[in-house]
């Protein structure tokens, strides 16, 4: 099992052959042109420039890439990481990209490693803060009717195995995860709003007052008018 102790920030590229192999340091990779395919025992990646992937150490994957590539990649010593991370497939936004600019800036000179280091402890940082994208997904439409398969495939996982990896991740299975967002919305709107139960649970995707009043008691023990009425002033 490959091991590093020092911190890694280089380009590279890989060939059109599987290998198959695991190390002991975690690792970002950071498509700048064409893709990776990426196997492990719960998914299958093809991996573009519009995504990162962090792997964790001790993690089993199988790689090759089809066309001409290149990766920025880093690799990230234990002594640097948190305890027990687990893999992280990201859409590369506005800040991973600048985090990606100031990666390739460090690959290019690989003078002044304090800097290289500090950058790093940043971006192992954003583990603990960063959303998957299946997360961020439901951050976005936790009011519309979400299927697993549908969050599974953004992870490109097996439905099964998502599940487990929801729970392990955030601590709740997926429908209590739901719903507590939109509890923390509906008690939002009948704080801050006057608007009526109809448009309230019209908002947060119920098919009317009756049954958002029905899961709101489920949740809470009162109705939503009594806790408006007690939360109100």
């Amino acid at each position: 099992m490959e091991s590093v102790n020092q911190i890694t920030c280089e380009k590279r590229s890989y060939s059109r052959e599987y290998k198959s192999h695991q190390h002991e340091f975690g690792q970002f990779l950071f498509p700048l042109q064409g893709s990776l395919d990426i196997q492990t025992e719960w998914q299958e990646i093809n991996l573009n420039p519009d995504y990162c992937l962090y792997l964790p150490p001790r993690f089993g994957h199988n790689f090759r890439s089809v066309d001409r590539n290149e990766f920025l990649i880093l690799d990230i010593p234990i002594q640097y990481l948190p305890d027990d991370t687990s893999s992280m497939y990201l859409q590369v936004d506005k800040q991973w990209a600048s985090i990606r600019y100031l990666l390739l800036e460090e690959a290019k000179c690989q003078q002044d490693i304090s800097s290289l280091v500090d950058l790093t402890r940043y971006v192992t940082s954003k583990l603990h803060i960063s959303r998957p994208a299946s997360i961020e997904y439901i951050h976005k439409h936790y009011k519309e009717t979400i299927k697993l398969e549908t969050l599974a495939k953004i992870e490109h996982y097996h439905p099964i195995y998502y599940s487990a990896w929801f729970k392990k991740k955030t601590g709740k299975s997926l429908k209590v995860y739901i719903s507590e967002l939109r509890l923390k919305e509906a008690k939002h709107l009948l704080n801050s709003t006057g608007w009526s139960m109809s448009k309230i649970s019209e908002e947060l995707g119920f098919e009317n007052s009756s049954s958002f009043s029905r899961w709101f008691v489920n949740a809470e023990g009162i109705s939503p008018q009594k806790y408006r009425i007690l939360h109100s002033g």
